[in-house]
C-alpha cells in the first residue's frame, strides 16, 4: 500500500485507527454451524454474569457476621434471603495488586492485575470465557455500562466499550444490520485484510526499531490479526438467522427509561441478559452499575445524590441511612435478576439458573476511605455446574478476632487491610473460569482456587 508509509519510520495514524476501529466495532464472532453441529444436544451451555457496585457499601450494614449455613442476614442483603439454597455471600476476598489504589479498583475487578504507573492491564474473567464460549455463539460477550467504561479487558490490556441504551442493545443482539444482509456483507468484505496488505512493509519497519517499539508494533499487529478474524466471523454469522423474539419480550426490553427510573432500568438490562442467555447468542455478559466516581443518584427512592458522593458520607447518619438504602437497593435488583434467571428455561427446558453463575459485588468495601480490602461479594447459581450454595464463605475466620460492628473504627480497618493475605478474589475468578470450560490452574494473582 503505497500511502501506507509518509517516511521510512512512521506508520500511518489514520491507517492504524481504521484497522483498531474494526477491532472495536465489531463483535468476535464465531461461525455457528458447524460448530453447532459437533456440539452434543445434550450439553448444556455454561453461562456467567458479572454485575458490579461501585465505590464499595455501608459495610456496618451490610457484612455478614456468622459463618457457614447457619448465617443471619444483614439489613443491605435481606433482599437475597429468598435465594438462600442458590446464593453463597463471601467476605474477605481481595485483590493485592488493588490495595490502596483506591477508584481504580473498578479496572481489576474481573482481572486481578495490578494498578499502577507502569502497570499494563490482563484479560478479564469474562473474556478468558469468551474465548471458549465464543465458537458456539453469535457474540462472545455482552458487556454494559449505566456510565463509564465496561468491566472487560481484552489479552492486549485494551478495555471493551459498553453499551447503554436498552433499545440499542435490543437492537445489537436481536436486530438485522441496517440496510440488510447484502450490505453489511460487503461493509465487512471492504475491511478486508488489512494485516495481509501491508505486512512486508511492516516487517521491514521492525528492523528499524528498538525493543520497546517492536512491543508496541507487536501489539498493533494483533489488533490487526484480531480485527480481521472478527471481520470473517462476522460474515460467516450473516447467514445464521436471528432468534425468534416473542411480542412480550420485544415489549420489555425494547425500549428506552429515562435515568430518573434506575429500577426500570436495572431491571430491563437484567431482562436483556435473561433473553441473551435464553436465546444463546451470548453466554458471558458484564453489568457496571456506573463507575467509581458517576455512579447515578436514585430519586425513586429519595437519593439525589451520586453514590460517589454518599460513600463519603463523613460519618454523617443521613448518608448513611441513604447509602444503605442505595445498597439495598442495588441488591434488590440483582435478587429480581436471579428470579428471571430461576423462572426462565433454556433451549433445553432448563432453569437458566441452573447453568448461570452470576456475581455481584465491588472493588471497594469501604468508600468513605477507599479500602479495598474484605470486598463485598455475592456468588449464585451454578447448580448444574456442580456449585453447592447456601452458606456464608467467610475468608476472614481465623485470621482476626470477629466483627465489631459496634466499634466502626475497628470494623473499617478490616476493609483496608486483608486479615488473610492469602485470600485472593482471582481463586474465585480461577473457579467461576474452570467451571466455564477454561483449562488453567492459573488466573490473575490466584495462590488456589476456592472450593464449593
Amino acid at each position: 500500500m503505497s500511502t501506507y508509509l509518509s517516511q521510512s519510520w512512521l506508520i500511518d495514524r489514520r491507517h492504524a485507527l481504521r484497522a483498531l476501529g474494526s477491532l472495536i466495532s465489531l463483535p468476535l464472532l464465531e461461525c455457528m454451524v458447524p460448530l453447532r453441529a459437533a456440539e452434543s444436544a445434550t450439553v448444556t451451555p455454561r453461562r456467567s454474569a458479572f454485575i458490579y457496585l461501585a465505590n464499595g457499601v455501608h459495610s456496618l450494614n451490610y457484612q455478614i457476621t456468622q459463618p457457614g449455613r447457619d448465617y443471619q442476614f444483614s439489613r443491605s442483603l435481606k433482599p437475597l434471603e429468598r435465594h438462600r439454597e442458590v446464593i453463597t455471600p463471601i467476605s474477605g476476598l481481595h485483590h493485592p495488586g488493588a490495595l490502596s489504589h483506591h477508584h481504580n479498583c473498578i479496572s481489576v475487578w474481573l482481572t486481578g492485575g495490578k494498578l499502577g504507573p507502569s502497570d499494563r492491564n490482563t484479560i478479564s474473567v469474562d473474556q478468558k470465557m469468551a474465548e471458549i464460549t465464543a465458537q458456539h455463539t453469535r457474540y462472545p460477550s455482552m458487556e454494559v455500562a449505566i456510565t463509564q467504561d465496561s468491566l472487560a479487558w481484552t489479552a492486549d490490556g485494551v478495555r471493551l466499550p459498553a453499551m447503554r441504551r436498552c433499545s440499542e442493545i435490543f437492537a445489537s443482539l436481536f436486530e438485522e444490520p441496517k440496510g440488510g444482509k447484502t450490505a453489511q456483507r460487503r461493509a465487512l468484505r471492504r475491511k478486508g485484510s488489512v494485516l495481509d496488505a501491508n505486512l512486508a512493509e511492516v516487517r521491514q519497519l521492525e528492523k528499524k526499531m528498538g525493543s520497546e517499539d517492536k512491543g508496541r508494533l507487536g501489539q498493533y499487529l494483533t489488533s490487526v490479526r484480531e480485527a480481521e478474524i472478527r471481520t470473517r466471523r462476522a460474515d460467516a454469522w450473516l447467514d445464521t438467522p436471528l432468534p425468534t423474539i416473542s411480542a412480550a419480550d420485544r415489549e420489555r426490553t425494547n425500549r428506552d427509561i429515562a435515568a430518573t427510573k434506575a429500577g426500570d432500568y436495572f431491571r430491563t438490562v437484567y431482562d436483556l441478559m435473561v433473553l441473551a442467555f435464553q436465546t444463546d447468542v451470548t453466554r458471558v455478559a458484564t453489568f457496571s452499575l456506573g463507575g467509581e466516581g458517576d455512579a447515578i443518584s436514585i430519586p425513586e427512592i429519595g437519593i439525589t445524590e451520586s453514590r460517589h458522593q454518599l460513600s463519603h458520607h463523613g460519618g454523617d447518619a443521613g448518608y448513611m441511612e441513604k447509602l444503605t438504602n442505595y445498597d439495598t437497593f442495588a441488591v434488590e435488583q440483582f435478587s429480581y435478576f436471579l428470579t428471571r434467571l430461576s423462572e426462565t428455561k433454556d433451549l433445553g427446558g432448563k432453569p437458566l439458573l441452573g447453568s448461570t453463575m452470576a456475581l455481584f459485588g465491588s472493588g471497594m468495601s469501604y468508600g468513605h476511605s477507599h479500602g479495598n480490602a474484605n470486598l463485598p461479594t455475592v456468588f449464585a447459581g451454578g447448580s448444574d455446574l456442580g456449585l453447592k450454595h447456601g452458606s456464608h464463605l467467610d475468608f476472614n475466620q481465623g485470621h482476626f478476632g470477629g466483627y465489631q460492628l459496634e466499634k466502626p473504627s475497628e470494623h473499617y480497618s478490616l476493609c483496608s487491610r486483608p486479615a488473610n493475605t492469602d485470600a485472593h478474589m482471582s481463586n474465585l475468578l480461577l473457579l467461576m473460569a474452570q467451571r466455564m470450560g477454561v483449562e488453567t490452574d492459573q488466573f490473575g494473582d490466584s495462590n488456589k482456587v476456592i472450593t464449593m
